[in-house]
């Protein structure tokens, strides 16, 4: 039995982020329905009052019950001024000992904390680093925002990952977003109405591309598109988080016949992230404007999970893509007009769609189809 690490990015502390957690834990299950010994490893802020890691660390714990792992999850923090090159980790979840010893019988660490510690990868044998960023990871490492030490296995869920300017010299294996097809099942019902999108707001993505400041914030995506409400028959959500000061966002948005949703009452914790979409007639999908300009044919994991479930997605176009199929199940648009017309068409052959976006589920996305070829490139035979 293989013994598998898995390494997410500020699950715990992302508390009413349901998506979030379901990013990873589709690999988790995957792991675990192979039959490996999986571990989570997470790192939670330095700086965060005890009082709050106690209480991100049990919501964690609660979250990670259904999946097995509640007593096979590793929490720690490095020294709050940097010195962790001096200072060991202090683990919240199990002993010190019990942790090392984990770590050192390991077989693998799968990595998507970036910019993980060195001295943490350094305790493992073999390291792969997965990339759900792409073309933005590799400008935040080609320029310096971000360091990324040393991996024996680059995997990138982008497909034309490697044509940015500055980019580290890495060899980006292809990979594919994952959804767990036994915790996603097909869920057909003619009766749901709403097109829903599920998306952070103003997130502070800005990237240096082509000499020029780009804000690819989900914000400047969705706004590009803000008027395809009125070209349809079906009512449309956002669930997003709309904060202080971004009230002229909200009216905006409802102007144009949105319906906003708070996204952290609708889709806050894993289960009601998942009742939000299987509720959903279909999927209105924006794409940071990175992916668009970079053209990498980058696809959602919350895209898969849609599918997952049976629930037709249009999206927008982000490049040619060498197996994502498009029109039935699956509609990527690049203008309103095409994205009005794509609703149009899923409405007009609703079973037809939904029946045809869980075969795409099952054929590209399967996470345990995705992990075990993970496995055999990142560990050999």
């Amino acid at each position: 039995m293989s013994r598998i690490v898995l390494a997410p990015f500020r699950v715990a502390s992302s508390p009413v982020a349901g998506g979030h957690f379901w990013v990873y834990a589709q690999y988790a299950d995957a792991l675990r329905r192979l039959g490996c010994d999986v571990w989570w490893l997470e790192e939670l802020p330095a700086r965060a009052a005890t009082h709050m890691t106690d209480s991100h660390v049990a919501r964690l714990l609660e979250r990670l019950e259904p999946l097995g792992l509640a007593e096979q999850a590793i929490l720690y923090q490095l020294p709050a001024d940097g010195s962790s090159t001096a200072q060991e980790p202090s683990y919240l979840t199990v002993p010190a000992d019990r942790a090392e010893h984990v770590f050192a019988a390991s077989d693998l660490l799968v990595n998507f904390h970036y910019a993980m510690d060195p001295g943490m990868l350094a305790r493992f044998r073999r390291t792969a680093l997965v990339d759900i960023d792409p073309g933005l990871l590799q400008m935040w490492w080609g320029g310096g925002h971000l360091q990324v030490h040393r991996h024996d296995v680059y995997f990138s869920i982008g497909e034309k990952v490697g044509a940015v300017p500055g980019e580290p010299t890495a060899e980006w294996v292809r990979s594919r977003p994952a959804v767990s097809l036994d915790l996603w099942p097909y869920r057909y019902d003619p009766g749901c109405t709403r097109v829903t999108s599920v998306s952070s707001w103003r997130d502070g993505s800005k990237v240096l591309l082509d000499g020029s400041w780009l804000d690819s914030s989900k914000r400047a995506s969705y706004l590009d598109f803000v008027e395809v409400p009125r070209r349809v028959t079906r009512p449309m959500e956002i669930a997003t988080w709309l904060g202080e000061g971004e009230e002229q966002d909200r009216r905006l948005l409802e102007s144009h016949a949105w319906v906003v949703r708070s996204v952290d009452e609708v889709a806050g914790d894993p289960a009601s992230y998942q009742a939000y979409i299987q509720g959903s007639r279909a999927e209105f999908g924006c794409a940071k404007l990175a992916y668009v300009r970079l053209g990498n044919a980058w696809l959602s994991d919350r895209t898969a999970c849609y599918l997952a479930s049976g629930k037709p997605a249009v999206v927008q176009y982000t490049g040619p893509s060498d197996y994502l199929p498009d029109g039935l199940g699956l509609i990527r648009f690049t203008s309103a007009e095409e994205a009005a017309a794509g609703l149009a068409d899923v409405d007009a052959h609703y079973e037809r769609h939904c029946r045809a976006a869980r075969e795409i589920a099952e054929t590209f996305f399967s996470a345990t189809e995705v992990v075990t070829r993970m496995l055999h490139q990142a560990l050999g035979g």
